[in-house]
């Protein structure tokens, strides 16, 4: 059983805006959760060279230069800020997510437990709470390096269109995202399936309001397990957003906090080595457990899968993303 560790630090509170939904607290709520068996290891710095492989020059020195301005708070968007602290923060939150996949190159499962979040940044824009892409930048990161290929996998009740866009015409990164139809922001329908080189690359399960367990195990299972075996990448990511509990703000799935440890015994078990885990959504009061039941997942100590069977819509999104993607 490979080594398991956590990445966090206190660098994770240095952005942060009073009364916002993705503030310090929700590390905070992890924290207390994280089992005595699993490595903690510090953050790591990305250097701007590692943000260049997926953003524009141009939205970087923008992202820096307003976090230096010294306004109190700015706005990307209606819902994202930057604080004085958020641009190092956010290079900490990516290159934390280099350094877990790192870790799992190397033989250990690797949690990076960082915000902001990133599957919502594109190439030269903030959304949805997201600054930087930590999951593409960690992906990039890897290619670089010399892996041939990397598949992503995004569990979050959001698509991540972010990560969808800056791979959608790549062959080197296979993206599946499982989500909530019609949830912000919008994106993520089946028949997005990646162009040029990367059609057939990017696998995107839909799911009516109201998913449980047993829907986000089958399309696990049905679809996105034998296109990653197939695909045999060098390195599997996961976007971990636990924001499908049914305690949570966003609420539109119906998950509970041991769910998550199933789904992540499955995803472990696709390919029988390493993974990376990089934080993305997750707000609600047992997003801790949650995380607790991922890291008992990675330790071996997997529930078993659900024994109901999955909605009839979940299964027509399947077969037509079987249909789509060959």
């Amino acid at each position: 059983m490979p080594e398991v560790s956590a990445i966090t630090g206190p660098v994770f509170a240095c952005h942060r805006l009073d009364a916002h939904t993705e503030s310090p607290e929700r590390l905070r709520l992890i924290d207390g959760r994280i089992p005595d068996r699993v490595w903690r290891r510090p953050p790591v710095r990305a250097s701007v060279a590692d943000l260049l492989r997926v953003h524009d020059a141009e939205y970087i020195d923008r992202i820096a230069g307003l976090s230096a301005s010294g306004a109190e708070v700015a706005f990307l968007t209606p819902d994202t800020y930057l604080a004085p602290g958020s641009y190092e923060t956010a290079l900490f939150a990516a290159g934390s997510a280099i350094e877990a996949a790192r870790l799992a190159e190397a033989g250990e499962h690797s949690f990076a437990l960082v915000r902001p979040p990133g599957h919502h940044a594109t190439r030269n824009r903030a959304m949805g709470y997201c600054i930087f892409n930590n999951a593409a930048v960690a992906a990039a990161s890897l290619l670089d390096r010399g892996a041939e290929r990397v598949a992503i996998l995004d569990w979050d009740l959001h698509h991540g269109n972010g990560t969808q866009e800056i791979f959608y015409d790549s062959d080197r990164v296979l993206f599946c995202s499982v989500h909530q139809q019609g949830a912000f922001p919008g994106s993520g329908w089946v028949d997005e399936i990646g162009e040029g080189e990367g059609r057939g690359f990017t696998q995107n399960a839909p799911l009516a309001p109201g998913a449980t367990l047993a829907d986000l195990a089958y399309v696990i299972t049905e679809a996105f397990a034998p296109a990653i075996v197939t695909y045999d990448p060098d390195l599997l990511i996961i976007s971990a957003g636990q924001d499908g509990l049914v305690d949570d703000p966003k609420a539109g799935m119906t998950l509970v906090p041991g769910d998550y440890g199933v789904l992540t015994g499955m995803v472990a078990e696709i390919l029988d080595r390493p993974i990376a885990l990089v934080l993305e959504g997750g707000y609600g009061p047992s997003q801790g457990e949650a995380v607790q039941a991922i890291f008992e997942g990675l330790l071996g100590d997997t529930p078993s899968a659900p024994d109901s069977p999955p909605r009839q819509s979940t299964r027509s999104v399947v077969r037509a993303l079987r249909l789509l993607t060959g």
